[in-house]
């Protein structure tokens, strides 16, 4: 599995961005995929994660309400919505996903494939 992560900026507080994560794999319907993000000082943070099925998803405390993860198995693609910026949003994000299929999407411990980071900084 490879993934690409893009469709970060530059946001004031208060507005929104999607990222986006396209996968290689031509098996993704199989894989869960999580986005992390980590600011400046701070460790990587695991922020939401979806099944390969689409039937479960997972927030973060410091994300829910706000973040909204959702995938396309045709199209191979994995989306962060993020709504309500705040500055401490800023980070950069990773798309991720287990290194096999039909593993849970709520292990953060289980996500050994990466994509490059996109950086979202949000201004006050």
């Amino acid at each position: 599995v490879q993934l690409q992560a893009s469709g970060g900026g530059l946001v004031q507080a208060g507005g929104s961005l999607r990222l986006s994560c396209a996968a290689s794999v031509r098996t993704f319907s199989t894989y869960a995929a999580g986005w992390f993000r980590q600011a400046p000082g701070k460790e990587r943070e695991f922020i939401a994660a979806i099944s390969y099925n689409v039937g479960n998803t997972y927030y973060a405390d410091s994300v829910r309400g706000r973040f909204t993860i959702s995938r396309d198995n045709a199209k191979k693609m994995v989306y962060l919505q993020m709504n309500s910026l705040k500055p401490e949003d800023t980070a950069i994000y990773f798309c991720a996903c287990p290194g096999r299929s039909w593993t849970t999407a709520l292990d953060p411990t289980g996500y050994d494939v990466w994509g490059q980071g996109t950086q979202v900084t949000v201004s006050s």
